[in-house]
């Protein structure tokens, strides 16, 4: 019997434990996990490819640490395109490899979206890519309170 509740967020306490664990470490082997929830390897491994299946679990990824890797600045940029330049300024936004998330967001920006560079003169020539086509306003990282997490998973007791 197939389930199709996880399309309207109906999830249990069993497949909530399963993601907040592979959230902390995707690299979480379907044993460690059955043994978490108190149930089998293959009814655990059952319920992640659901969870899979029903884009609840998007992918796993490596979090790397850009700092780590030569890139200690981390900016956000709020990008207002001109009138009729929308389309190029996104076009723009995807070809920057620096650039690694965007959002289209309501209010008087269109964008927000954040970079990691190695320089403050990188951060200009970013700038200047995009400055041609839509405003700017720029705010360097100093750190991240709130790390990316997981948000409350429905049916999950209040914090």
């Amino acid at each position: 019997m197939r389930r199709l509740g996880y399309q309207n967020g109906a999830l249990d306490a069993v497949d909530r434990t399963i993601l907040k664990r592979l959230v902390a470490n995707a690299r979480t082997t379907t044993a460690e996990l059955a043994r978490a929830v108190g149930l089998s390897a293959p009814s655990v491994a059952e319920r992640v490819r659901r969870l899979e299946e029903a884009g609840v679990i998007g992918g796993y990824t490596a979090e790397i640490a850009p700092e780590a890797i030569g890139l200690p600045i981390s900016v956000w940029l709020r990008i207002r395109p001109v009138p009729g330049q929308l389309e190029k300024v996104v076009e723009i936004i995807r070809d920057i490899p620096e650039i690694t998330e965007c959002d289209r967001v309501t209010g008087e920006d269109c964008f927000l979206a954040r970079a990691h560079l190695a320089s403050v003169a990188e951060m200009e020539r970013i700038i200047d890519r995009i400055i041609p086509h839509a405003m700017t306003n720029t705010s360097i990282i100093q750190s991240s309170p709130v790390k990316r997490r997981l948000p409350p998973l429905p049916g999950a007791a209040p914090r």
